[in-house]
This record gives structure tokens, sequence and C-alpha cells, in this order.
């Protein structure tokens, strides 16, 4: 199939060795429009196999349009590869790797990733985090169990949930997203994440223009702090967008408008019963009277109406716990199933309660 050629963008990317490990299992691919970074797990060698198979299945794979199948069935073509690789003694039985692929067609941002290598965009000098973390960690900080400064130092934080080379069947997040010019993006491997916090990472990227200079800025500024894993980074600058590409997210925008106030319509008129059915098997926990209480039902109000019933009032002060989690208190933390909010509650006590016995 002939595909239209696309201008390509200014990139940046650099992989190093860090501080304290020997060997570089980190491995990278800049193929524009494609870009991918894999950090391998299973000491060197099979760490080091792992990432590189990875990256040489892409590689193969030639994806050239912002296409989630093609980018999902590379994904899983990497994953057969490295299995069959440990099964072969290409490095060893239990290796794997994170990864993160982004691919940028005009105005369009398609991301798949697996594990806790993470993709950023930076936008009007604001940085956040596109993808979420495959890890012990995050599934605590989800929970509340622990704040994301804590997370920096936790014993778990190197331990991921998902990965590549540990399951068949395994499947990434997709990520897709509009883009506008003078935004960039980075992918990079936990080794930069874990040495510099957000705001580090957001001055370095907004303080160097040039995006080679901005990854080695922070690969350098990984290592000034310690450099305890291996660190990549990919830096792609959107320096421009097609005019037609923003007509068509324009035409996008006024159909979608369109076609939501249909649904809107359609909603109001004939599936108010199983919004109600949908609330009554909900739950969610808010900050009330300054005490952490669960509700059945849906926080705030959907579509004027206030679709909440009283459950619990707990003896747990919103004050004492993790800042994060009392803010997300005031708007309300939605759950999947009463027994997920009960052992929240139960979390949140033990917080509570071992901070009432450092106190004594």
């Amino acid at each position: 199939m002939k595909t239209r050629s696309q201008k390509a963008l200014p990139v940046g990317s650099r992989t190093d060795v860090g501080q304290i490990r020997e060997h570089n299992e980190d491995s990278l691919l800049v193929k524009p429009p494609l870009y991918v970074v894999a950090d391998g797990m299973g000491g060197h060698a099979a760490g080091e196999v792992a990432s590189e198979l990875a990256i040489r299945t892409f590689e193969e794979a030639a994806i050239t349009t912002a296409d989630p199948e093609a980018l999902e069935r590379a994904v899983a073509e990497s994953n057969s590869a490295i299995i069959r690789g440990a099964r072969e003694g290409l490095g060893r039985a239990g290796m794997g790797t994170t990864l993160t692929a982004a691919v940028i067609e005009d105005d369009r941002l398609l991301v798949a990733q697996i594990g806790d290598s993470r993709a950023y965009l930076l936008q009007k000098g604001q940085l956040r985090q596109i993808t979420r973390d495959h890890s012990v960690v995050a599934e605590l900080i989800s929970s509340g169990q622990i704040t994301r400064e804590e997370a920096r130092t936790h014993p778990d934080r190197s331990v991921i949930t998902r990965a590549l080379g540990s399951d068949p069947h395994v499947r990434p997040d997709i990520y897709e997203m509009r883009l506008h010019a003078g935004e960039r993006l980075m992918l990079c491997s936990d080794g930069l994440t874990g040495m510099l916090n957000t705001a580090t990472l957001q001055n370095i990227l907004t303080e160097n223009p040039d995006p080679q200079q901005a990854a080695d800025a922070l690969i350098d500024a990984a290592n000034n702090a310690g450099g305890h894993d291996n660190i990549t980074a990919i830096v792609v600058d959107v320096s421009e967008v097609d005019p037609q590409a923003e007509k068509r997210q324009k035409r996008r925008f006024t159909w979608g408008i369109a076609v939501f106030l249909l649904v809107f319509v359609l909603l109001v008129a004939g599936a108010i019963g199983g919004l109600y059915a949908y609330a009554r098997n909900a739950f969610f926990l808010i900050d009330e009277g300054g005490q952490v209480t669960l509700y059945r039902g849906l926080p705030g109000e959907t579509m004027g109406v206030r679709l909440q019933w009283f459950e619990e009032q707990t003896n747990i002060p919103v004050a004492s716990l993790p800042p994060t989690t009392a803010s997300e208190l005031e708007e309300g933390i939605q759950t999947s199933s009463f027994d997920e909010a009960k052992t929240i509650i139960a979390n949140y006590r033990e917080h509570y309660e071992k901070q009432s016995k450092s106190s004594q």
C-alpha cells in the first residue's frame, strides 16, 4: 500500500548504562514515524536479549501509520519472539522487557505500553504523563496506600505487573490523542523517572529547545542524581502539523459534538432506567464532614440528578491521609464494587492507626 510521506520531525535520543550497572539492558528505536523504548529484565545477557528482540521485531514490522492493529500486532510478535528465544536458549528463561512504542502521523499520536517505561507530553510548558505504569507501586498509589513521593523510595518500586516475555497472551495499553504544533513527546525508561521528579523533567525539557540537547541533558541529570539504573530517553518535537490534518480535526470535532448530542438525547429518552440500575451497584468514597464516607451510587450529578445513597461514615479523618488522597476525596473516589470500597477503607484505617500510634 502506498503511504503519503511525512516530513521528519526533530528528534533526539540517547541510552546510557548509568553509574551502578555494568551492562545496559535498555534498547531504543528511532525509525520515524515510530519511536520505541524497551527496558530489559533478567540480568546481563537475558535482559539485553529481551529488549533487543523487542526492538528488532518492531524494526522489522516497518510501521508507517498510526494503526492500532499494526501496533498491537508488533507487540504480540515481540512477545512471541522473547518467549521463543528463551525456549531456544537465546538469553534465558524468565527474561522479559518493558516496552513503550509511539507512532506520530500528522496530528495523531498512538502509544502502546507494557511495564513501567513511560510516555510524556509537554504542552504549553506543562509536562503530563500519558501512560500508566504496570507496577506494584502504581497499584498502591491508586488504592491510596502510598503517595507518589513515597513510591520513589518504596522497596517494591522496581516490581512490575506486566511485561513482554512473561505471558503469551499479554496485551498492551493503547493510548491515542491529537497533537498540536509546539508540543514535545518524551519516551523513557524508569532509569530516568526513578532519578528525576516530574518538575525536574519539565524544566529540562523546557530549557533545552534542541531535542538532542534535551535528551543528553536528561541522561546527564539522571547520572548526576545517582544513575542507579540504565537510562534511556527519546525526545520528539511536533514542530508543525499538516494544515489539512487540522481541518480534518475540526470536522471530526464538529461531527463529534453532533454525535454526542444525539447520544445524549437518546440516553435521556431511553437509558435513565439503566443508569439508575448502574448507580445502585456502584460505590464511591468522599470527604463528608472531614470523615471518609461511603456512598452507593455516583459522585456529583448525572444529567442534573444526584444518584447516591448513604452507606456508612467511618471514623477515619480525611486530614490524616496523604494530601493527594485527601484531594481526591474532595471530588469522590469511584470504586468498582462494594468489596473494593471496603478494602480501600481498611487501607485508610491502617494508615490512620499507624499515624496515631507514631504521634503518641
